[in-house]
């Protein structure tokens, strides 16, 4: 039996307004991809799966279809849902192997975002938050860390 080889394309959701993230759901961007592929490449299709969490988009597919469905991404200039059309637009942050591959570039991604916003605060308060999400992300990768050397200790044991 072979297996079937999957690639991930990590995208950002970007909109102008954040709050109407709050409106899509994983349907209309599925079927927003969906329909781009179809309108940039005939009907040749793949199979899709997508999980959104707040404006970050998974997209897993075929390795051989990948870049079909990449070079889709950029006549997507709206989505709808429940009759609302929200414009935005999808940006392709990584295209990686796994989903784990994707999820360290995301934390990597997020912390540079973070010292980005650094500057921007206008008062103690928001520096603070910035701090403690800076410090949450480096956190969780020592912790990581810390929790591969001690299961390779206990198998070594």
């Amino acid at each position: 039996m072979v297996r079937f080889k999957s690639r991930y394309l990590l995208c950002e959701v970007c909109v102008e307004n954040r709050s109407s993230l709050l409106l899509l759901e994983e349907k209309s961007i599925y079927l927003a991809v969906k329909a781009a592929v179809a309108r940039a490449h005939g009907d040749y299709g793949s199979a899709l799966l997508i999980v959104s969490y707040a404006g970050i988009v998974l997209i897993r597919c075929r390795k051989s279809h990948y870049r079909i469905i990449w070079s889709a991404l950029p006549f997507i200039n709206c989505l709808e849902n429940r009759g609302q059309k929200v414009p935005c637009f999808l940006n392709c942050l990584h295209v990686g192997g796994t989903i784990r591959t994707c999820q360290k570039f995301l934390v990597k991604y997020s912390t540079q975002q973070l010292h980005r916003m650094l500057p921007q605060c206008k008062n103690e308060a928001e520096r603070d938050e910035v701090r403690s999400a800076v410090l949450s992300c480096s956190l969780g990768k020592e912790r990581e860390v810390e929790e591969d050397e001690m299961e390779d200790d206990w198998e070594d044991e």
